[in-house]
């Protein structure tokens, strides 16, 4: 029911390059990993391109760019000059379950880098090295608990304007639904504030209007775009979609219609 409800809400976005009437929470939604969820590294210019895609393009030349060695974690493949700092997240530690499905572009300006990113980038190296999900997510915790992460210095905001996502469908940990997603949104720092605190508007049912997201020292408000704006996004990123969708069958964003469970293995 919770699914049902999240893609009534966001309704329809339309789109142009075969992807007209595409939900804004859409596509495949599949149990597609591997029985240890290994990870494989994506072509180098595609992840690139996909993590450069959460930036609007007129910062995206002068950006920074991370990609993912899953036998290392996150290292530097493009020196940036403007702050922006962007890469492709590859797991959910909160979770605890590592899959090899899953994909989020993020970018993070210079005050995000020092705090949250650190999250991710130590959550990648983790999982690198060896550490069960349930051990991991142990880890970041007793991290959170012992002040290794501290909230960003100033305000600022983290990009997640990408033409897709796919991610876990809810915020309920103990929910593993995983769906390919059109949610533009930006995530703005908000250390130790509540939806009480701002009269944020908490999900179900995800709406137009802000909520604060993992509330806490690393929290957020997110802000999604508008439909109009989606819209245009998924358009202007025809081609890297495209790409996407040949690299990997649930990367595909699907014209409108019920959402159904892969019927077989993904590519």
């Amino acid at each position: 029911m919770k699914r049902v409800i999240l893609q009534l809400t966001f309704g329809f976005v339309a789109a142009a390059g075969g992807f007209a009437q595409t939900r804004a929470i859409s596509g495949h939604q599949d149990a597609a990993r591997t029985s240890e969820g290994s990870l494989e590294m994506m072509p180098r210019d595609l992840e690139i391109r996909f993590a450069l895609s959460a930036l609007p393009p007129s910062l995206r030349e002068k950006a920074a760019v991370y990609v993912l060695e899953p036998a290392k974690g996150f290292v530097l493949a493009r020196v940036g000059t403007n702050g922006q700092n962007c890469f492709v997240e590859r797991t959910e530690w909160k979770v605890a379950e590592y899959r090899n499905d899953l994909y989020t572009p993020i970018c993070y300006d210079a005050a995000g880098s020092e705090s949250q990113m650190l999250v991710r980038f130590d959550v990648a190296e983790l999982r690198a090295k060896g550490l069960s999900p349930q051990a991991l997510k142990e880890e970041i915790e007793k991290r959170f608990r012992d002040g290794a992460y501290r909230p960003p210095s100033r305000a600022g905001f983290s990009y997640m304007a990408a033409p897709l996502m796919r991610t876990y469908a809810s915020l309920d940990p103990s929910d593993k639904t995983v769906m390919t997603m059109v949610l533009p949104h930006i995530m703005y720092y908000a250390p130790n504030l509540t939806n009480a605190d701002v009269g944020g508007i908490s999900p179900p049912p995800l709406s137009p209007y802000p909520f604060v997201f993992e509330p806490g020292s690393l929290g957020y408000i997110v802000q999604r775009l508008g439909d109009a704006e989606a819209a245009k996004i998924v358009a202007n990123e025809a081609d890297l979609l495209k790409d996407l969708c040949s690299y990997r069958s649930y990367l595909c964003l699907k014209a409108g219609g019920p959402d159904r469970p892969a019927s077989g293995p993904s590519k």
